[in-house]
């Protein structure tokens, strides 16, 4: 919680309760909800928050770097309370999203630079396939 609070004390931004919330929530699971699963998941415990609220309180942890944005192309976003670079995949069937964890991309950057005659500056890597409960339907 020391690293939501400075963050948002250097940039001169407000730390409301919803926005706490939020990214409470976030760092709490390891699911990718969207923010209608973050909205619902919440509501017991913030019944006058608003779905716009969720929104709001996501572009902010989003653009303050605490939270990670995931297009995973179903039309809308995913979010990720672990804002370190790391490639995701997606189940094809369920949509569900995970973490691909301990798979190296340190070279990546460098790599697709070698054929490129870009400077590249990042990337979001993801991956696309069957999980494990969809295969055993």
């Amino acid at each position: 919680m020391d690293n939501i609070t400075s963050i948002f004390r250097e940039k001169k931004l407000k730390l409301t309760p919803q926005r706490i919330a939020v990214y409470k929530y976030l760092k709490s699971t390891k699911e990718h909800p969207s923010a209608e699963m973050i909205y619902k998941a919440l509501q017991p415990e913030y019944p006058t928050m608003s779905l716009a609220t969720v929104y709001k309180a996501l572009k902010t942890l989003v653009e303050v770097g605490l939270v990670q944005e995931i297009n995973v192309g179903e039309g809308n976003f995913r979010y990720d309370g672990n804002a370190t670079s790391h490639p995701h995949i997606q189940c094809i069937s369920c949509s569900k999203v995970d973490d691909l964890e301990n798979l190296d991309l340190t070279n990546l950057n460098k790599d697709a630079e070698s054929y490129s005659k870009y400077t590249i500056l990042s990337n979001k890597v993801y991956f696309y396939g069957i999980c494990e409960d969809c295969q055993q339907k």
